[in-house]
């Protein structure tokens, strides 16, 4: 990565504002989260720059109030898991810019830590507006962005306040465009990527731009069934895009033509109704039913997806290849998983989003190389586009 760290800047005694992603779960109706995989990325930044007697100001979303002040969207509750993973005390403040927020800044000894609350409470956020970003900005004599989930966003909090203050990558964001930057520069082969999620036109971008770079690709979840479409078969009442069967018949035209193995499901799992408890059987792609709805990937699909990731090097997976809100169709998604996590000898990058979530439930993040924090930012940057938050942090010298 050619941007400055935190590594490469005097934070001794400074005041840092880090604009870190805390937009974590909560079980429905409580304030209990139910996974703090976002928090915990987190700590390495915010240990380093504690025991150089930095004063922290941490600011993140949650949620999309949309600019109304939601009490079901306060920081709060992240404020008591923080403090037990830094094992010191964090304080909290139920504003983000203003005169309280500038005191307690003022009140904030080195090594200590605060949380702002929420960002989006307030529209400039989004808006991306010189006023509110200058705000946050003057509580600081450096920025640090540690959020790589809200790299992709060009808001206030991820690139307007570095036309105020000098801004730097915390360790987390550096770890991730290292990662994903480095699967698909200097890759070990053959490369597969397994691509599922609902719709085509939320991976169109990354298909293109890996076609170059992939060996193999294995398509599943309701993505297929567009491009099941495309080859001419019927697919039920499976949600297509109908605006993308040409462009998935333009992908297929070029793959072959540049030598590359893409894989569609050979069965899949359908149901009567696109519900969690419906009549379901497993048919071939050729046999499904009028009406029916794709849910998951076949048992044959299973395997022969197995049998070519056992001759990986590589594997880049993005998107769930069932229906992960139904337990009876998450058979392919868990099995998968499983599978990849299992190989020895390999580089396993997990993006971000429902993916990165299903592998957490399952207890096997640490079984894969490297897990994303970020879902939307994972995508844009396997497109190869720019991300404004990173491309706003100032650059490395050249020697």
């Amino acid at each position: 990565m050619n941007k400055k760290t935190i590594r490469d800047v005097d934070v001794f005694h400074k005041r840092v504002l880090v604009r870190v992603d805390l937009n974590v779960p909560f079980l429905p109706g409580t304030t209990s989260i139910t996974d703090d995989t976002r928090i915990r990325a987190i700590i390495p930044t915010v240990s380093y720059l504690r025991d150089r007697g930095a004063r922290i100001i941490l600011c993140s979303h949650l949620g999309r109030p949309k600019g109304r002040v939601l009490n079901n969207m306060r920081m709060r509750p992240i404020v008591e898991r923080l403090a037990q993973l830094l094992e010191q005390e964090v304080l909290y403040v139920s504003s983000c810019v203003g005169a309280e927020v500038q005191e307690a800044v003022r009140s904030l000894s080195p090594g200590g830590v605060i949380l702002l609350e929420n960002l989006r409470f307030h529209k400039e956020e989004e808006e991306n507006d010189h006023v509110f970003a200058s705000s946050l900005a003057s509580l600081a004599d450096l920025y640090v962005n540690d959020a790589f989930g809200s790299a992709h966003r060009a808001h206030a909090s991820t690139q307007g306040v570095t036309r105020y203050i000098p801004g730097v990558a915390g360790f987390l964001v550096e770890q991730e465009v290292k990662m994903l930057g480095d699967v698909l520069d200097e890759p070990k082969r053959p490369l597969c990527a397994v691509m599922g999620g609902a719709k085509v036109s939320d991976k169109i971008g990354v298909l293109n731009h890996m076609l170059q770079k992939v060996d193999q690709i294995l398509i599943g979840g309701g993505m297929a069934a567009t491009f099941l479409r495309s080859l001419g078969n019927q697919v039920g009442a499976s949600m297509i895009e109908e605006d993308k069967i040409n462009l998935a018949k333009e992908i297929m035209g070029r793959v072959k033509g540049l030598g590359i193995s893409l894989r569609l499901p050979e069965d899949v799992v359908v149901a009567e109704t696109f519900s969690s408890d419906s009549i379901c059987r497993v048919v071939t792609v050729d046999q499904i039913p009028d009406g029916w709805h794709i849910m998951d990937i076949g048992p044959k699909t299973i395997g022969y997806f197995q049998k070519v990731l056992d001759k990986s090097r590589t594997i880049i997976w993005n998107g769930p290849l069932g229906v992960m809100e139904y337990p009876l169709f998450t058979k392919g998604t868990i099995t998968i998983a499983k599978h990849i996590a299992s190989l020895r000898d390999i580089i396993t990058i997990v993006g971000g989003g429902s993916t990165a979530e299903a592998v957490t439930a399952m207890g096997l993040s640490d079984r894969m190389t490297h897990v994303s924090t970020g879902g939307g930012a994972s995508l844009e940057f396997l497109k190869g586009h720019d991300l404004p938050g990173i491309t706003a942090l100032l650059d490395k010298e050249i020697a």
